[in-house]
């Protein structure tokens, strides 16, 4: 399937998955608390999806992990502007640890595929780890103030399919053909990777900063990097590995 039918079902079916949880629980309600933020939330999200995967067709895979990557960047400048969070040294340093090791790891010190694509592809990826940075930065507040997490998160994501719902007249004709592998993953995705991790992040995310946050979401790569070569094959490189180190570095600095 395109990418744009598999981000807007993965959505759509989180969506579903979630409005069954809150009649199950009797927790719907239209009368849900900060509407105007959880539909940013939403927005936010999808636009910054919807960015990711168009810029994933123009730029190399090595750039578009590093540049998305580095919205642990874009939320420590942003950081100080709106949630008035002052950048301790020991951050400070763990930010400076983890762009070392996101760089170490996305690109194995090759530097040649960075010669590929599109500068265009470039700026879309770069766009959606800003857009990325808002979104974290907003569900601070959100996270600290909204009294129902469970109706919050299943309203973001329906906010989220809006601006998805452009790209489905031209996904549409790939419903009806998808095999059951194809709906196996999108189900599996929209609920592992990301009803749960969300749902986590935010409950984390109410007893830390979000740039402690971001820092410490990039164990995503850590593990990515250990199940690719467990179960994959692939080889650990030298690079990969000293770039997992100062990643590791990184979330202990945030988290002690």
């Amino acid at each position: 399937m395109d990418a744009y039918t598999f981000v807007f079902l993965r959505f759509f079916f989180a969506a579903l998955i979630m409005f069954a949880v809150i009649l199950l629980t009797k927790n719907f309600s239209f009368n849900f608390n900060k509407k105007r933020l959880i539909l940013f939330l939403g927005f936010t999200n999808g636009v910054a999806y919807l960015l990711q995967y168009i810029g994933m067709f123009y730029t190399s895979a090595s750039k578009s992990s590093l540049l998305v990557n580095l919205t642990v960047v874009w939320v420590a400048l942003l950081s100080p502007m709106i949630l008035k969070e002052k950048i301790r040294r020991k951050k400070l340093t763990g930010i400076i640890l983890s762009i070392i090791g996101i760089v170490f790891v996305t690109t194995n010190l090759d530097f040649q595929s960075f010669s590929t694509g599109e500068i265009a592809g470039d700026l879309f990826m770069i766009a959606a780890g800003i857009v990325w940075a808002f979104f974290i930065l907003y569900n601070k507040p959100l996270v600290n103030e909204g009294k129902n997490l469970i109706q919050s998160l299943t309203w973001l994501l329906f906010f989220t399919i809006l601006p998805l719902m452009p790209v489905v007249p031209f996904s549409a004709k790939n419903f009806l053909t998808l095999p059951w592998e194809a709906w196996s993953i999108i189900i599996y995705t929209a609920i592992f990777c990301w009803i749960i991790p969300y749902y986590l992040w935010s409950k984390g995310l109410k007893t830390i900063s979000p740039i402690s946050s971001t820092v410490i979401l990039l164990n995503e790569i850590l593990v990515a990097t250990t199940i690719s070569t467990i179960f994959l094959g692939e080889i650990l490189t030298v690079a990969s590995g000293i770039g997992a180190i100062f990643i590791i570095m990184a979330i202990l600095l945030v988290s002690i």
